[in-house]
C-alpha cells in the first residue's frame, strides 16, 4: 500500500457509518431525491445530537457543579444551547466543514486525506497528522460511551413512571446492548427501513411536548437573544465556565452530520437539520427550561420525562429508548467504517470484515470491534449505574475531535481555499474560542470519568501510530534487501524449470523481487510459466475509476507487474479485479492460478526506528492481524505462504 503516514474521523468523528449505504454527494440530485435523502438522513445521521434532550438540560444544572434554578440561569443555559447549535452545528459543521470533502466523503480521516494529498507541506504535516490520529482514537472512546449513555438515559423514564421500576433500569439496558451487538452481524438494512420513520415520531413528539410547555411559559422564548447568554457569565463566571461541561452534550453528534455526509451529500443533511431536526430540539429544550421555571426543583430529576403527560410517559419511554438504539447503532456502523478505513490508510492491522449486504458494499461487519465496543460499553453501565455519572465520561472526546477538526479547518481554509484573512481570521477565532471553551470546561471533569475516554484514545493512538511506523520500516528493511527485478529474471529464467499454470506473487512494494519468490524458487527450484507480481495500492481518496482500477507492465520472460488501485472506502477483491485484467496473455483462470504470500516473522533488534517495547507490540499485532488470504478474497485452495524473518 502507499499511503500518506497517517490515518476521522470520521468520525468521528469522525464516520462515520457505512452500514447505511452509499447515496454519494446530492448534487444533481432532484428537488424530490434531496427531499427522500433529507428524510433518510433524519434517521441515521441525527439519532446522537437528537438523544441529547434526555440529559444534557438536566446535566446543565444536576451535574457535577451547583447551579441556581432561577430564571436568569434557566435562559442563560437555553441561550447558550441556542447559540452553540447556530455556531457549532450550522456554521460551523453544516456550512463550512461540509464543504471539504474528499470526493464527497466526509470525516477526519476523508479530511486528513484530503490535506495530505493537496498540500504536501513536510514542514508542519508530521503534526497535522497525529493531530489526525489522534480524533480518530478519540472516537473509538466516544463510540463507547455514546450507547451506554443514549440507551441508560432512555431507559431510565421507566423510574420516572414508577420509581419500583428502577432497580430494573441496568439490568434491562444491558440485555438491550447484548441483543443490539448481538445482531450486528445480520447486517441493519432490514431494519434501517424503520429507522427514518422511528426519529421521525421521535422528534415530532419531543417538538410537540415543548411547544405545550412554552404555551404555559411563553417567556422562555426569549432566550433565543444572546444577551441572556452573557448575562450567564456575568451573574456568575465560574459556574457559568463549569456548567459549559454540559451545555456541550447538547452538540454532541455534530462531527456525524460531515462524517456522514458522503452517504446523504451536504444539502440533505443541511435542509433537515435546518427545517426539521433544530426546531425540534430548540422546542424540546425551551419546554425544558419553561418547567423548571414553574416546578422548580421537584422537575429537574428529569425535565425531559416531566414534560409528558402522565398518561403518555410510558409509551415515551418506548420512543426515547428506540432512538437511543438507533443512535447507538449508528455509531457502532460508524466504529466498523471508521476501522476499515483505518486498515486501508494503514493504520490498523488487517482485520476480518464481513460483508452484510450483497447489494450495498458499505454495509460491513467487524467481529472483533463489535464484541470489543459490547464489552467496553456493558462495563461502563455496570461501573458507572446512571447516566448521570457517565455524562461526567461524556463530552472530552468529543470536544476533542471538534478542537482538532478547527486545526484541520485552518489548513483548509488557508493553503486549500486560500480565503482572504479578513474573513478567516475572525470566522477561525470565534471557532477556536467556542470549542477551547467547551474543552477547557470538560477538562474539569477528568476526575469524575473524564479520564476513560482519554485512556481509551491513548490506547487507540499508541496502536494506530505503532503499526504505521511498524510497517513503515518493515517495508523499509525488506527494500534494502530486495533484489533488482531485471537482474534476478536474466538469471533465473535460464536456469529454472518452467511449469504450467500462471503464479501470482503478491507484495507490498513495486520495487524489487518479493521474498516469497525467492523463497519458492530456493525451495521448489521451478518457476511458473506466467508470474505476476501484484500490488494493492490504496489511495487517498474515497473510490478510484473503475476505468483506472489497474496498470500492467510486461518485464519480459513471462514476467508482468501488476498493481491494482483502490480507495479506502473500497474493498480489495483481487480474483474480481484479475478477471478483468489484460496485457498479461490470456485470461486468468482461478483453477491455473496459484497465489503466494509471504509472512513476516519479526525479530526486534537494537536498529534504531522505534522502541523495542513497541516493537514486541508491532510484532504481536502482526501476528494477530487477518491473513492476506481472507482480506483479499483470495480462493482458499489456491493459497501457498512462506515464511521469512525481518529485523526491524
Amino acid at each position: 500500500m502507499t499511503t500518506p503516514d497517517q490515518a476521522t474521523t470520521n468520525g468521528s468523528g469522525m464516520s462515520t457509518h457505512a452500514g447505511q449505504g452509499g447515496h454519494g454527494s446530492a448534487h444533481g440530485h432532484s428537488q424530490e431525491g434531496v427531499i427522500k435523502l433529507a428524510l433518510g438522513a433524519i434517521g441515521v445521521v441525527f439519532g446522537d445530537i437528537g438523544t441529547s434532550p434526555l440529559y444534557a438540560f438536566r446535566e446543565t444544572f444536576a451535574g457535577h457543579h451547583v447551579l441556581t434554578l432561577d430564571n436568569a440561569h434557566i435562559l442563560g443555559a437555553i441561550s447558550l444551547m441556542f447559540w452553540s447549535m447556530m455556531l457549532v452545528v450550522t456554521l460551523k459543521y453544516v456550512a463550512i466543514i461540509m464543504r471539504a470533502d474528499n470526493k464527497g466523503e466526509g470525516g477526519s480521516l476523508a479530511l486528513l486525506a484530503l490535506i495530505s494529498r493537496t498540500v504536501p507541506s513536510q514542514r508542519w504535516s508530521a503534526g497535522i497528522v497525529l493531530l489526525g490520529v489522534f480524533a480518530t482514537a478519540l472516537f473509538y472512546g466516544d463510540s463507547m460511551i455514546t450507547p451506554a449513555v443514549s440507551v441508560l438515559s432512555a431507559v431510565e423514564g421507566l423510574a420516572v413512571v414508577n420509581p419500583v421500576l428502577g432497580s430494573l433500569v441496568v439490568p434491562f439496558v444491558v440485555a438491550i446492548l447484548i441483543f443490539l451487538f448481538s445482531i450486528q452481524r445480520a447486517g441493519t438494512s432490514r431494519v434501517a427501513a424503520l429507522f427514518g420513520p422511528i426519529m421521525l415520531l421521535y422528534f415530532l413528539s419531543i417538538a410537540v411536548l415543548g411547544v405545550l410547555s412554552i404555551a404555559k411559559t411563553p417567556e422562555v422564548l426569549a432566550a433565543i437573544n444572546p444577551w441572556y447568554a452573557i448575562e450567564f457569565f456575568l451573574l456568575t463566571p465560574m459556574q457559568a465556565f463549569l456548567a459549559l461541561g454540559s451545555v456541550v452534550l447538547a452538540v454532541t453528534g455534530a462531527e456525524a452530520l460531515y462524517a456522514d455526509m458522503g452517504h446523504f451529500g451536504r444539502k440533505p443533511i443541511g435542509l433537515s437539520w435546518l427545517w426539521f431536526v433544530l426546531p425540534a430540539l430548540m422546542l424540546n429544550y425551551m419546554g425544558q427550561g419553561g418547567l423548571l421555571i414553574r416546578d422548580g426543583l421537584p422537575a429537574l430529576a428529569s425535565p425531559f420525562y416531566n414534560l409528558a403527560p402522565d398518561w403518555f410517559r410510558l409509551p415515551l419511554v418506548a420512543i426515547a429508548t428506540l432512538a437511543a438504539i438507533i443512535a447507538s447503532q449508528a455509531v457502532i456502523t460508524g466504529a466498523f467504517s471508521v476501522t476499515q478505513q483505518a486498515i486501508q490508510l494503514g493504520f490498523i492491522p488487517r482485520l476480518r470484515i464481513s460483508h452484510t449486504s450483497a447489494s450495498t458494499a458499505g454495509q460491513i461487519y467487524i467481529p472483533l470491534i463489535n464484541w470489543g465496543l459490547m464489552v467496553m460499553v456493558i462495563l461502563l453501565v455496570l461501573t458507572f449505574q446512571t447516566s448521570s455519572n457517565l455524562t461526567a465520561a461524556y463530552g472530552i472526546a468529543v470536544t476533542g475531535a471538534m478542537f482538532i477538526d478547527n486545526v484541520l479547518l485552518t489548513v483548509v481554509v488557508f493553503h486549500l481555499w486560500k480565503w482572504k484573512p479578513w474573513i478567516s481570521v475572525p470566522l477561525l477565532a470565534i471557532f477556536y474560542l467556542v470549542d477551547g471553551a467547551y474543552l477547557a470546561a470538560n477538562l474539569t471533569k477528568i476526575p469524575d470519568g473524564g479520564w476513560f475516554p482519554l485512556l481509551v484514545g491513548f490506547i487507540v493512538f499508541t496502536l494506530l501510530t505503532t503499526w504505521s511506523k511498524g510497517r513503515k520500516l518493515m517495508m523499509d528493511r525488506l527494500r534494502e534487501s530486495a533484489m533488482p527485478i531485471p537482474v534476478f529474471i536474466a538469471s533465473a529464467s535460464n536456469s529454472a524449470v518452467r511449469v504450467p499454470g500462471t503464479a501470482v506473487f503478491m507484495t507490498s512494494t513495486p520495487d524489487g523481487v518479493p521474498h516469497a519468490l525467492l523463497h519458492n524458487l530456493k525451495h521448489n527450484k521451478v518457476l511458473h510459466e506466467r508470474v505476476v507480481l501484484l500490488t494493492v495500492k490504496i489511495a487517498d481518496v474515497p473510490t478510484v475509476n473503475p476505468a483506472k482500477r489497474y496498470e500492467v507492465e510486461d518485464l519480459g520472460r513471462g514476467f508482468y507487474r501488476v498493481i491494482f488501485h483502490y480507495g479506502f472506502m473500497e474493498e480489495a477483491d483481487v480474483p474480481a479485479a484479475l478477471m478483468a485484467v489484460t496485457g498479461c496473455g490470456q485470461g486468468f483462470k482461478m483453477m491455473e492460478t496459484s497465489f503466494f504470500l509471504a509472512r513476516q516473522t519479526l525479530l526486534p533488534s537494537a536498529r534504531p526506528g522505534m522502541r523495542i517495547w513497541r516493537e514486541k507490540l508491532f510484532a504481536w499485532m502482526l501476528r494477530n492481524a487477518e491473513s492476506a488470504m481472507e482480506f483479499f478474497r483470495l480462493p482458499t485452495n489456491r493459497v501457498i505462504e512462506l515464511g521469512s524473518q525481518v529485523e526491524i
